[in-house]
């Protein structure tokens, strides 16, 4: 016995040395400079306490930032959400062979993280005023993309942009859900004379809507955090909230970083919450399907 002891504690300890660097990393880049933020977020450029950071967010040039950014997030969330569902469904429910499958969630694990910087280039490569798509739409089939009105670096831009890493997350997240879907239940709705849309209305949807929703805030809040993306491929011509916190913190001509902090601040809380529910009904979820 007393030899056992000492072989757990000398096991314990490898265990949490092999933790120790994901949590130190998580430390400085993570929790260090949230906590750093929503501190800053009640600081006056004195280092005194207060609630002015706070009431400067309802300004209408920050209001508006919010708002728009919320629409953006949404959109993007919604439209990945049906696009992503359907591909989920495909490969998991359909008779679409293996390899399909099997590529396509690999494809998706690469572009769910393909993302700042480079996205925002491959998109003004490719749907840019020079770009390739639309110098061929010109050019081969006389259609002008940008004289339909069409913008990338407006509303619509950016919401497709942001859906090129919402589509693939989605399918990521939901094909488990679907591969949790039982035969059994299928067979049993059929004999007992149930049609395929009183089975996905009466079985399937009940079951899955905690998944589908949970997932539709994840890929809210990952949109609405998302920051190198919308920095490098709007600049200053979109007014969003990250827009908004890059002018105050670093090129604002009041330079203001305790109001940049509060702005963060407000994005960590709907961020904060849109994750906090996507839990729950996860934990919900998968309670269903055990």
């Amino acid at each position: 016995m007393a030899a056992t002891q000492p072989l757990l504690n000398r096991r314990l300890i490898t265990d949490w040395l092999g933790i120790a660097p994901f949590a130190i990393f998580a430390i400085m880049f993570l929790i260090a400079p949230t906590v750093y933020l929503v501190s800053g977020a009640f600081l006056d450029p004195n280092g005194n306490l207060t609630l002015r950071n706070l009431i400067d967010l309802f300004q209408p040039n920050i209001l508006a930032a919010y708002v728009i950014s919320i629409k953006i997030s949404a959109a993007s969330a919604l439209g990945g959400a049906i696009i992503g569902f359907a591909i989920a469904a495909a490969i998991s429910l359909g008779s679409l062979p293996s390899w399909v499958r099997s590529a396509m969630l690999t494809f998706c694990g690469v572009a769910s993280n393909f993302a700042g910087v480079p996205l925002a280039f491959a998109f003004l490569a490719t749907l840019g005023r020079l770009g390739l798509v639309t110098i061929i739409l010109r050019d081969v089939f006389g259609f002008n993309l940008y004289a339909t009105g069409f913008n990338l670096l407006s509303f619509l831009g950016l919401t497709l942009t942001y859906m090129y890493f919402q589509i693939p997350l989605m399918v990521l997240i939901i094909t488990p859900a679907l591969d949790g879907l039982k035969r059994e239940w299928s067979e049993a709705a059929s004999i007992l004379g149930a049609s395929p849309w009183q089975y996905w209305r009466m079985v399937v949807i009940p079951i899955l809507w905690p998944s589908v929703f949970g997932t539709l805030l994840l890929l809210f809040a990952n949109a609405f955090g998302a920051v190198a993306t919308a920095v490098a491929l709007t600049g200053s011509s979109l007014n969003i909230v990250p827009i908004v916190l890059f002018a105050q913190i670093r090129g604002d001509v009041l330079h203001n970083p305790n109001l940049g902090y509060a702005v963060a601040f407000g994005m960590v809380v709907i961020t904060g919450i849109s994750n906090f529910i996507y839990i729950w009904l996860r934990m919900r979820a998968e309670r269903w399907q055990k």
